[in-house]
């Protein structure tokens, strides 16, 4: 007796705004099989959820912030999204450090909980990129005041990559065996 086998639709849904997060999941869609959808949630889309098995969202953080799109998105669609196997990380630079790079420890996954009325399955973190070389006089002033703080690089002559690669390949690996 063979076993039939149900194609997988996967739906991936995010928001970025200098594309770290855009890079992180296209990472991940290189270990996801069946058919996989991507939609940035700048364009406005109007989904049939019911064409998908499992959903991924993925968002950003800016000056200490998500998106409103991406919390007004996942608060509007809760119901269908729960009805999928999903999952949901975050992109952060107080992620490059690995005791804020755990869901259980970020104050922005503890953040997108309290402003999410949708509560994900899975979870992740990752660090973004430091990208200097494309942020205006204000934000590099804004963002070097942050790293200060922080004590992240302040030296704007160099971008930098934060994202663990491994990891994201790692989730990318359980998600899709969901």
């Amino acid at each position: 007796m063979s076993t039939i086998q149900v194609p997988t639709n996967t739906l991936i849904i995010y928001s970025s705004v200098d594309g770290q997060t855009l890079k992180i999941m296209n990472r991940i869609k290189q270990s996801l099989e069946g058919e996989v959808t991507v939609i940035d949630i700048d364009d406005n889309p109007d989904i049939d959820f019911t064409l998908y098995n499992k959903v991924l969202v993925g968002a950003s953080i800016r000056y200490g912030n998500f998106r409103k799109n991406i919390i007004n998105f996942v608060n509007q669609h809760k119901s269908q999204l729960d009805t999928l196997q999903n999952a949901f990380f975050v992109v952060c630079l107080t992620a490059r450090k690995p005791e804020k790079a755990v869901p259980e420890n970020n104050a922005y996954m503890k953040k997108f909980e309290q402003l999410s009325e949708w509560q994900p399955k899975h979870k992740a973190v990752f660090a973004g990129a430091l990208l200097y070389s494309r942020y205006n006089w204000w934000q590099t002033l804004l963002i070097q005041l942050i790293m200060k703080m922080t004590g992240g690089s302040t030296d704007k002559t160099q971008d930098m990559e934060l994202t663990d690669w491994q990891k994201v390949q790692q989730f990318g690996e359980r998600f899709n065996r969901l």
